[in-house]
């Protein structure tokens, strides 16, 4: 090699250094950065399956990519940064294991301002790529920005249990035209609050042809099954923003800690991926930056497992919020907002009947936990709570310095009746009780009717937030509501 060539080949690699692209963490511990791993040579065959989105993480922003070729090799990434347009090596995490992870996984952590990022064609060795343009969404925003409109799902899956009904997963699932409609919407970030996967019994699917790999009982929980509930329905949303993935009750641990949804989580999905197969019941917090948003995902797929009411991880929770409420109280962060993202709400109503004080609240664990915390609230510039796990779509204030809870759990599992709006204000909730100020829930025959599915879209009007609740095919339900700009009385105006 001339020493030209050996000085561009040189710049090149340090120039991927210094954009913070992590180390090949397939390697063993503490074995460091390993060469790129060889490509199959010009010619070959192609052959499997692969998936590229783009993740906000606690580290950044992340291109992640899944794949079932044989190669066992990463792919190239080439953005702009700057005036300079490079390649960069994508980092291997894990390698295929057994035939629930037939797969090989790799990352790029990616700088904000980067630009334009494409994998290089002739550095993937699948037949079939998605998404086929090769393009990769990165973020709109700039560190003293914050997103422009953000999508909210959550509870998406085709439900198969083992026992109970069945979701008609071929023409009565409506995730796949929700997340089209969120795409064509043009959001700058999409957040899902957790339950991707539902198919706890694939060999009771009515869509077994679009899903050769997830079939059988056998197959849930694996990568196939992902694909099916998750990955192909959400194909033009994944390839028009980047997203923050939050963990569900649906993506829990098997009793071996080894394997299972959980396992599948923290392979493709977590914040922190692993190449073990390994599960953990409680993560803690994760930080992430949108700019000038901060957005918390607090995991609370174990919070009360049988949502009986139970106070047993009450303070481990309140750990958590004490963390969050640390970093809201830094003084870079002191004037800028946060949502807490956690798939079970800490306040929103279940159920309401038609009797006065006949209401049913969700999770109050987490409720307690918060009032269990120093401050016995979340930080004043804590705006919203973010959740799932009751497939309604529910909007809860109390005009204090509670945050409203915004639940979206009505995005594809089969939804719930939801409570009788006019039973739920002026009702105490919480250790430290409060009245409920705004009760605003989205059901086809209210009060008290079953849900409609749909999604939630937030948009920053530059010192507030707008919200509005927008059904399958993307068209507004109900009232448009803004955020007061008053943290100590925090409450939506809906016209």
């Amino acid at each position: 090699m001339s020493r030209i060539a050996a000085l561009a080949v040189a710049g090149v690699l340090a120039t991927a250094v210094s954009a913070g692209a992590a180390p090949d963490r397939s390697a063993a511990d503490g074995a460091g950065p390993q060469p790129p791993k060889p490509t199959a040579p010009p010619g070959a065959a192609l052959d499997g399956e692969a998936w590229a989105w783009t993740q906000l993480t606690s580290r950044g922003t992340q291109i992640r990519y899944v794949s079932t070729d044989s190669s066992q090799s990463c792919p190239t990434v080439r953005y702009t940064l700057g005036t300079a347009r490079n390649p960069f090596q994508m980092h291997r995490v894990s390698t295929p294991m057994g035939s629930q992870f037939p797969t090989t996984v790799c990352e790029l952590t990616v700088p904000l301002t980067a630009t334009d990022a494409v994998l290089e064609q002739t550095t993937v060795r699948a037949a079939t790529l998605h998404p086929a343009n090769r393009q990769l969404p990165l973020p709109r925003w700039t560190p003293t920005t914050r997103p422009g409109r953000i999508g909210v799902i959550g509870d998406t899956g085709c439900s198969l249990p083992v026992t109970g009904p069945a979701q008609n997963c071929a023409t009565g699932w409506p995730f796949g035209r929700i997340a089209t409609s969120l795409a064509n919407g043009n959001p700058d970030l999409v957040i899902h609050v957790g339950d991707y996967l539902y198919r706890e019994d694939p060999n009771r699917a009515n869509d077994k042809p679009a899903n050769p790999g997830c079939r059988t009982s056998a197959d849930a929980a694996s990568w196939d099954c992902l694909v099916a509930d998750f990955f192909r329905p959400a194909e033009a949303l994944l390839a028009r923003a980047p997203v923050v993935l939050v963990r569900g009750n649906h993506e829990d641990c098997n009793l071996a800690g080894q394997g299972g949804a959980g396992g599948a989580w923290f392979r493709y999905l977590a914040d922190d991926l692993r190449s073990n197969g390994s599960c953990s019941n409680f993560t803690p917090p994760a930080f992430l930056r949108a700019g000038t948003l901060n957005l918390v995902s607090v995991d609370s797929s174990l919070a009360d497992p049988g949502d009986s009411g139970n106070m047993a991880n009450r303070n481990l929770f309140t750990n958590q919020f004490e963390a969050v409420n640390r970093d809201a109280g830094l003084p870079q962060h002191a004037t800028q907002d946060y949502f807490v993202l956690t798939h079970k709400p800490l306040w929103m109503v279940k159920q309401a009947g038609f009797a006065p004080g006949n209401v049913t609240w969700a999770t109050p664990v987490l409720d307690s936990a918060v009032a269990n915390t120093s401050l016995h609230a979340l930080r004043e510039n804590v705006r919203l709570v973010l959740s799932g796990h009751i497939h309604i779509y529910q909007m809860l204030d109390f005009n204090t310095a509670r945050p409203p809870q915004l639940t979206v759990g009505s995005s594809g599992a089969p939804l719930d009746n939801g409570p009788n709006d006019a039973n739920v204000v002026g009702k105490m909730f919480g250790r430290l009780p409060q009245p409920v100020h705004q009760s605003i829930t989205q059901e086809q025959n209210p009060p008290g009717g079953i849900g409609v599915f749909g999604y939630a879209e937030l948009l920053d009007t530059g010192s507030t937030w707008t919200l509005v609740f927008r059904d399958t095919n993307g068209s507004v339900r109900g009232q448009t509501c803004t955020l007061s700009t008053s943290t100590a009385n925090k409450s939506f105006t809906c016209v």
